[in-house]
């Protein structure tokens, strides 16, 4: 094509400047497979989930158990058939839900248009800047709000990235209002959940969703959420709660005691919380990071960082899911989070990061954790080196693994 251009326009070599290779990435979106199967990804067909029932009612289910779901390797499907459920209880009151990611054909904004329909007070908070999908959440906007609902646009200087879903219900018993919530670290869209690997919580903790109703009134009243037990939430005190766990981890090992952090993230380039891992490290907390995007830490240095290893994994699906672990002396904390550990995620967005309380399911987190802190086909080091299987060792992908273990856990389990 250069060579074209240059004899059609008579261009030299020195009059030409070469851009980079490609300029618009967003188009990778849509780019078509041609028909070559040869060149893609062997199929994974998305696996049923192992607890939430295939057919009918998925309200008493959550009402009985938590549930997490991890798509794209468990359906998503889970999550706009619980909004359909939802439009169509005559029981039900209410529905509130972030938007941050809108699919251009959202079914789940329809399942909202459709609870409208039918009388329900549907909230949405929609973030207007989100980028690359601004047209999209702009037009979903302006449907929910002809349609009747309360669409609520973040300022300016506030993003909302928190993924949170809220539903209100009257019981059958006695008429008293239970509540139900979906709390995620990936986008209430249905495209990229086939792309981007995240994890959901399905929970009627009335703990949990008493918190998660807070964040939905600082939106609606602006009364800023306080004495929260369990939700971490920027920018009203995850930076500060985060610190404090990591201190909490530093003086464990000044002890002698175990000590060790765990935290899987797309970024890390806040310097305050560099700062408290680095003293941390130099306290001997052993601190393993995975980070598929910008790292701003030096891990391995002698005296700063000697403690800390770093890795990261490319593959088929897109690592989205932000996960803290802390050991705690023994009572190890799993938070699953929307926030990477940047400075505008931590003061200048609006975040959750929430516990996996159950025991089952925290396990369940650690196990897909450990299969990724073991990946030696597609991750690499901080200063991108692949790492590869020494001889005689074994190849461990992932991903592969992940799919795997989800797959052998749905017929083993019953709701």
């Amino acid at each position: 094509m250069r060579r074209a251009i240059k004899q059609k326009t008579g261009i030299e070599d020195e009059e030409l400047v070469e851009g980079s290779r490609y300029h618009n990435f967003r188009d990778f979106f849509g780019f078509p497979d041609f028909g070559r199967q040869d060149l893609l990804n062997p199929a994974w067909p998305e696996l049923p989930h192992p607890t939430l029932p295939r057919t009918g009612p998925l309200l008493p289910a959550i009402a009985r158990r938590d549930h997490l779901l991890h798509p794209p390797y468990q359906s998503y499907d889970a999550v706009p058939r619980l909004l359909r459920e939802a439009a169509n209880d005559p029981r039900v009151n209410s529905i509130s839900i972030t938007l941050y990611r809108v699919a251009a054909k959202s079914a789940v904004v329809k399942a909202l248009l459709k609870a409208l329909k039918n009388g329900k007070q549907v909230t949405a908070v929609v973030e207007l800047k989100a980028r690359f999908d601004e047209e999209s959440n702009i037009y979903w906007a302006e449907k929910l709000k002809r349609a009747g609902a309360n669409v609520i646009f973040t300022p300016p200087e506030l993003k909302c990235h928190a993924k949170l879903l809220l539903l209100t219900r009257r019981s059958e018993a006695d008429d008293s209002m239970s509540r139900y919530a979906y709390l995620s670290s990936g986008n209430f869209n249905e495209a990229t959940a086939r792309l981007y690997a995240d994890h959901g919580l399905f929970t009627a903790n009335a703990e949990l969703v008493a918190e998660v109703d807070q964040v939905f009134r600082y939106f609606i009243t602006g009364e800023e959420p306080a004495h929260l037990q369990h939700l971490l939430v920027a920018p009203f005190g995850l930076r500060k709660q985060l610190l404090k766990l990591i201190a909490a981890e530093a003086a464990r090992a000044k002890k002698g005691e175990e000590a060790y952090i765990i935290l899987k993230v797309n970024s890390l380039e806040d310097p305050g919380m560099i700062a408290a891992l680095y003293e941390a490290s130099q306290a001997g907390v052993r601190i393993e990071l995975l980070i598929r995007g910008i790292g701003c830490l030096v891990p391995g240095e002698p005296g700063l960082s000697e403690h800390i290893s770093q890795r990261g994994q490319l593959d088929r699906y897109l690592e989205h899911a932000r996960i803290y672990v802390f050991g705690n002396g023994g009572a190890e904390k799993v938070y699953v989070s929307s926030a990477d550990w940047m400075t505008r995620n931590l003061d200048r967005r609006v975040e959750v990061a929430f516990p996996v309380l159950d025991d089952a399911l925290r396990a369940e987190v650690r196990h897909l954790l450990d299969l990724e802190r073991a990946d030696n086909v597609k991750a690499r080091d901080f200063h991108n080196n692949y790492l590869l299987p020494a001889p005689g060792q074994p190849r461990v992908r992932a991903q592969e693994n992940e799919y795997q273990y989800l797959k052998k856990l749905a017929p083993r389990r019953k709701a």
